[in-house]
């Protein structure tokens, strides 16, 4: 096989025929890839921006053929509202990773140590709970009755503050470090805390981003919790106050038709795209400062895992 010199993407590694046919096929293939997952998100922005009539008549396009501001119009109709939602969401979404993420980290780390008598037994009540839970009665009632959290912030941010499945994964990032590490610490007279927070915690960037944005995401799209505990509009996170606009234009869509009344230019499918729009905004702005060591991680600990 004869070798090629030459410079690939403006690198500097030689490279023969066929391997750089191959770059060139993976290349393409990565770009198509990316461009099919790219493509819906461009066609739901369109059809936020496009008109409820041309969307029931000709579909979706990757550019909004009658342009319109009705569906965000209708949503920030009381624009103090969404703000309001904003910092609900932002609020739970930020203690809620934060929580999660010490606590997860800290329970890995003491589940990992075999320095731990009981690391067995606490593992095993850990992965238990994966395979039966309490139901949604029990676990209603325990948190209205016994926790006293309807219509508290606490019941949106508890439900979600621990998950054993990224437990398992944090397992797999902290069982990497070197014991020798731990235990040199020890001589040098840290405690389990210190060890924790000095030496543990920065070793752990990858799978601290990687269950970071696990989290952080459970957190930004839910609203079942919100719809079980909360009454007070004003505690509405975005996801739950999103839903009920849409619920809302839904009936007002089924009493018109009922009543004869024409409702074709009421934004309906538009609505939802822009629904949709407002709330992944944020985490398209947040995923790209994570990215790097969000893959690192994945790829870690699926390898170690």
């Amino acid at each position: 096989m004869s070798a090629g010199k030459g410079r690939l993407f403006g690198g500097s590694i030689k490279t023969s025929k066929t391997t750089l046919v191959f770059y060139i096929i993976s290349y393409v293939l990565i770009t198509v890839i990316a461009l099919a997952c790219l493509l819906p998100f461009i066609m739901l922005v369109s059809g936020s921006f496009t008109s409820e009539q041309v969307i029931r008549f000709q579909g979706y396009g990757i550019l909004p053929k009658d342009f319109t501001l009705e569906a965000y119009e209708l949503v920030f109709k009381h624009p103090e509202k969404i703000i309001l939602a904003y910092g609900v969401s932002l609020y739970i979404t930020v203690v809620g990773t934060v929580a999660g993420l010490f606590l997860t980290t800290m329970t890995a780390y003491v589940i990992s140590r075999k320095s731990f008598k009981y690391r067995n037994a606490f593992s095993f009540f850990f992965y238990f709970t994966t395979l039966f839970n309490g139901g949604m009665v029990c676990t209603y009632i325990f948190y209205i009755r016994y926790l006293h959290l309807k219509d508290n912030l606490l019941a949106l941010i508890l439900p979600g503050i621990f998950n054993i499945f990224y437990l398992l994964i944090m397992r797999s990032f902290v069982a990497a470090i070197p014991q020798a590490l731990i235990e040199s610490a020890k001589i040098d007279g840290a405690g389990e805390f210190k060890i924790f927070t000095r030496i543990v915690l920065p070793l752990l960037p990858a799978g601290l981003a990687t269950i970071g944005l696990f989290i952080a995401l459970n957190y930004w799209n839910g609203w079942y919790n919100a719809m079980l505990f909360m009454t007070t509009a004003s505690k509405y996170p975005l996801q739950y106050m999103l839903y009920n606009l849409l619920m809302q234009a839904q009936v007002m869509a089924q009493i018109a038709s009922q009543a004869g009344i024409t409702v074709e230019n009421l934004p309906g499918n538009s609505l939802k795209l822009a629904t949709a729009v407002i709330a992944t905004g944020p985490v398209i702005l947040f995923y790209p400062y994570v990215q790097k060591y969000f893959i690192k991680g994945v790829t870690i600990g699926s390898v170690k895992g």
